[in-house]
């Protein structure tokens, strides 16, 4: 059943002392009559004596057999210590923090290794580092608290609360309620370059009314970022107060969570932060952050490992924090009930090993069950950034993990690794290995796939015109502006927010381009000309830029 708990048998005997007037009758000799006192006080001091043998008896085993346990197998913590320093150098991280909480305390919390290569700074459990997309959650805790403040309700319509709110399909638009901004199942396909090239959330909103649904209301999932970003907007409306503000001052403050920022802006300040880190030829390099604050409520949380749990243990009480409810039950229940069916291609490539019975998304998490157990989790990642939340509810227990390196995986691994240690006590698996194989697998995969993509190239073609033809103004209603100039023999697309993509003739007139942000994965472009024999638009991977008319001199 979905979400079941499983309830695990007494592990020992349960005493319960009853009330010698109440029990007194129950001592009777074999013919059934009533014994007298002192033959009643006997058998009670021979029945005592016997129970008191039998506990010590019970008891010393239980202790022996306790402290040969203990003797066999290291704590959790010291397990898991020495294999977060053995699995670093596999996957080429150069620092990352974790906290684990259980049962309301936190049991583990410690920093690995540098917040830069080259620089002697470590990686500690104050060190400042991205939340990226386990923003959500928070996103959402603060749309419940609106709700639970009867501001805001969850079937609320989108349209009401932000007239200026809409997508390229009325019916969609006109059906879109509160709760449909965070479980990515509203219709949208993913269309990340908006925010990547446009940074005001307000000129984001208004884009919007160009998208057209990928397929019909609540019938899918497609993760995206778009939906959480109006959430912000939505959130503003309703508290009167902008989403960074009104994040940190009803949630951050209110778990005295003191090292823990909204946005880039906000922790500007601070100087313990990691800087990003990519894998480029097999080589760690450092490389520039890139602030994204069109979206900020979808993931622009800075925090670190000693603030995180503080939220972990908040969302594993129910909303709780020493003793002050911040939701009411019901309303707290609303953000983890699983809202949405995954489809196995958005899911992770983990499930290829853990292999769950279901995967949905609730408000803000990804759902799975693992060994019998529901798992609330959600992965983090930004350039050069990553991080992952996961919490099993049923047993009080929560891990979270930072990591300044791209799309380093080991977040996975320690995850799991971490529930099987405190869980289930079980240490056999390698998850490091297992993972690092998985995915090393994929990328190959995905490189024999481009040979293969490549190897279909046509040779010896020309563009269609002379490179100066494709020069000029293009835009899109959905992205912006695009401007194409030819410098020093090549191409250049030139998009907002200093996004420049340097082309290469492949065939015909398709182009591939590098832009300089060289950890970016290349693009294609194709030009399509007008029946007149000019340029009238080109696609950049399948998003189209149509060329403006240029005035006559």
């Amino acid at each position: 059943m979905l979400g079941h708990k499983l309830h695990k048998p007494a592990s020992r005997p349960c005493f319960v002392v009853a009330s010698q007037g109440r029990h007194m009758q129950a001592f009777t000799n074999s013919t059934g009559k009533n014994l007298s006192f002192f033959s009643k006080l006997t058998v009670m001091r021979s029945f005592a004596l016997s129970a008191f043998l039998l506990f010590t008896t019970a008891y010393c085993c239980a202790q022996t057999k306790s402290h040969e346990k203990s003797m066999l197998v290291p704590q959790p913590a010291t397990i898991f210590d020495k294999y977060i320093q053995e699995a670093m150098p596999l996957w080429k991280v150069p620092g990352l923090s974790v906290a684990v909480v259980k049962d309301g305390k936190v049991v583990f919390k410690k920093g690995y290794g540098l917040t830069e290569l080259g620089k002697p700074s470590a990686f500690d459990t104050s060190t400042l580092s991205i939340c990226a997309s386990t923003t959500k959650a928070m996103t959402a805790v603060c749309v419940a608290m609106l709700v639970d403040e009867g501001k805001l309700k969850w079937d609320d319509k989108v349209a009401e609360i932000l007239p200026g709110f809409k997508i390229n399909d009325v019916y969609t638009t006109s059906q879109i309620t509160v709760k449909d901004l965070l479980t990515h199942n509203a219709g949208l396909g993913n269309a990340d370059w908006l925010w990547v090239v446009q940074n005001d959330d307000n000129d984001i909103l208004q884009r919007m009314q160009y998208l057209t649904p990928s397929y019909s209301i609540r019938s899918s999932f497609i993760y995206q970022n778009l939906m959480y970003g109006v959430a912000g907007k939505v959130i503003e409306k309703a508290s009167g107060k902008k989403w960074q503000d009104f994040i940190t001052e009803n949630l951050f403050h209110a778990l005295g969570m003191n090292r823990t920022y909204a946005t880039y802006i906000y922790s500007s300040k601070e100087i313990n932060r990691i800087s990003p880190h990519f894998m480029i030829n097999d080589t760690v390099n450092v490389i520039p952050y890139i602030d994204y604050p069109g979206v900020s409520a979808a993931g622009a949380v800075w925090s670190c490992a000693s603030d995180i749990s503080k939220w972990m243990m908040f969302m594993l009480d129910s909303a709780k924090w020493n003793g002050r409810r911040l939701l009411k039950p019901e309303i707290f229940a609303e953000l983890m009930k699983p809202q949405a069916i995954i489809p196995s291609n958005e899911f992770y490539p983990t499930m290829q090993i853990t292999k769950p019975h279901w995967i949905t998304y609730g408000l803000g998490w990804f759902q799975q069950d693992y060994r019998g157990k529901m798992v609330e989790f959600h992965t983090g990642s930004l350039d050069g950034a990553v991080a992952i939340i996961g919490l099993v509810p049923d047993e009080h227990f929560g891990i979270y993990i930072f990591e300044n390196l791209d799309h380093a995986e080991l977040r996975h691994a320690l995850m799991f690794k971490a529930f099987d240690l405190w869980l289930f006590n079980d240490n056999s698996r390698d998850w490091s290995n297992d993972l690092f194989s998985l995915y090393g697998k994929l990328k190959a995969d995905a490189k024999n796939k481009q040979k293969e993509n490549d190897a279909k190239r046509v040779l010896d073609t020309k563009p269609s015109l002379a490179l100066e033809d494709y020069t000029g103004k293009y835009a899109s209603d959905i992205y912006g502006e695009a401007e194409i100039k030819l410098q020093e023999g090549s191409l250049f697309i030139k998009y907002p927010n200093n996004n420049v993509l340097k082309l290469a003739h492949w065939n015909y007139d398709i182009f591939k381009g590098g832009f300089n942000n060289s950890w970016w994965d290349k693009s294609n472009v194709q030009f399509f000309l007008n029946s007149e024999g000019r340029v009238s638009y080109f696609e950049m991977d399948g998003m189209r830029y149509n060329k403006k008319v240029e005035a006559n001199k």
